[in-house]
């Protein structure tokens, strides 16, 4: 597996070609995006729907998109924050807002090896641990991130849209 960053082009635009991979990989995850109601309608999810998803994800100072393949194939994505959005919260650690694996190709070891390139991408630029927030109702999403060795901190809202999410931390240091 190897993960690369989306980066725009020189115009900003996002590249259509791997928009339209991406929205067939988030189109494969209706069960979580009608949990998150990210979009107005789970089922069809467009390539608009999700090049404006992907552009106000990266619009957020120190925040990136990666790209997962495997064998040539997008098999996920993860978008992460180098910080907290909100300065005042004093969480000195990065974050992952999203890893999503393509569902076709769930159980297949994508999710930890994707994960786990994340946090070494982390561990590299000297972090000591990261975090995510997962939506309450997202009990598989909950387990995998346990499972990985993330211990929950705390029940919150998420800062978009209000959600109630557990909070979950995994130190790097001693990785």
């Amino acid at each position: 597996m190897i993960l690369l960053p989306l980066v725009p082009t020189e115009d900003g635009a996002l590249p259509g070609p791997v928009l339209t991979e991406i929205a067939s990989l988030y189109a494969t995850n209706h069960a979580f995006f009608e949990l998150s109601g990210d979009f107005p309608d789970p089922g069809r999810i467009t390539v608009e729907q999700v090049a404006a998803s992907l552009a106000d994800e990266l619009s957020h100072e120190g925040a990136e998109v990666l790209l997962a393949r495997s064998a040539g194939r997008l098999v996920g994505l993860a978008a992460t924050r180098a910080h907290h959005p909100d300065p005042a919260a004093g969480d000195p650690d990065p974050w992952i807002g999203l890893l999503l694996i393509d569902a076709t190709a769930h159980r297949g070891g994508h999710g930890r090896a994707m994960a786990a390139l994340v946090e070494d991408r982390f561990r590299a630029a000297g972090r000591a641990g990261v975090r995510i927030a997962v939506l309450d109702g997202n009990t598989k999403g909950l387990a995998f991130w346990q499972a990985q060795g993330y211990v929950p901190l705390r029940q919150a809202a998420d800062r978009e849209a209000g959600r109630p999410c557990t909070v979950l931390r995994k130190p790097l240091q001693d990785a």
